[in-house]
């Protein structure tokens, strides 16, 4: 999954409001959390406190946490307002387009290859955020609970946990069993698409046709396989990993999720802090 696709992932998610969704997660992170942008929008370092060790503990309560971060645009994104980030992503190839767009920054952006299932950091992170379906691809209760229960091992006391998934309504209503196709200059898709209630499984088999430099059309085949949630079960399972919703918000509309909801952002934090 994505060794392929991380070539003309960005040209599928092209309309995904990336920026609209920094904006979001930064106004939740001051709202709800405790991280706070380093430096100003023309770069400029905030100033360092006297005491080395208040020096190491802002850093990682600052410290914003991009799980599943793909090629990075998002973690770009979250730096360019300011925030020390890091990326996690289990696909090398996701890492090395997100690599090489990062390439010419004053500040690089560090990632790591890791199965957030797993997540081991070198300290502790005041935010973490994970958007763009990447909870989905976490098909049983026990993955979750083992990404939530790493998430608030490595959470700085106070922190938040801020994520989106998509929801049961929208694989089995809005999207269903059917084909959809694109065509483009750049890449076309076939995706047949199939809903499994019984699991709430939405599988994508997607056939695609990218253009190479020479000019000539590389075809090329993904499957991915996706578990819709409702808002009910990710209370449970956040509960059941010692965390605790603060706020969800319907993607659409900013206002509380409702059976109708597609996408829902959550904010969470350990039980123990709020």
């Amino acid at each position: 999954m994505y060794e392929s696709f991380a070539q003309v992932y960005d040209l599928l998610m092209r309309d995904v409001p990336y920026g609209e969704w920094a904006d979001r997660i930064d106004g939740w992170i001051r709202e709800y959390g405790i991280s706070r942008p380093s430096r100003d929008a023309a770069g400029k370092g905030r100033a360092k406190k006297a005491k080395a060790l208040e020096d190491r503990l802002a850093e990682e309560r600052d410290l914003v946490v991009d799980l599943g971060c793909g090629t990075g645009r998002l973690t770009a994104m979250l730096a360019d307002r300011g925030y020390d980030v890091a990326g996690v992503d289990l696909s090398p190839e996701m890492l090395a387009a997100a690599q090489e767009t990062n390439r010419a920054r004053r500040k690089p952006i560090p990632y790591l290859c890791q199965d957030m299932r797993r997540l081991d950091l070198y300290c502790t992170a005041g935010t973490f955020v994970c958007v763009c379906d990447s909870i989905n691809y976490l098909l049983t209760d026990r993955d979750l609970h083992g990404t939530f229960q790493r998430v608030r091992n490595f959470l700085f006391p106070g922190g938040v946990f801020i994520f989106d998934f998509n929801t049961v309504h929208k694989y089995r209503d809005v999207i269903g069993t059917r084909t959809i196709t694109e065509d483009s200059e750049d890449v076309s898709f076939i995706w047949e698409n199939t809903f499994r209630a019984a699991r709430s499984r939405n599988e994508a088999a997607i056939t695609f046709f990218a253009r190479e430099a020479d000019g000539r059309y590389r075809r090329f085949e993904e499957t991915h396989v996706q578990r819709g949630f409702t808002m009910g079960e990710m209370r449970r399972l956040l509960n059941g990993a010692g965390l605790k919703v603060l706020a969800a918000f319907d993607e659409r509309n900013g206002k509380d999720p409702n059976a109708r909801s597609e996408r829902i952002f959550v904010i969470a934090g350990d039980v123990r802090a709020f």
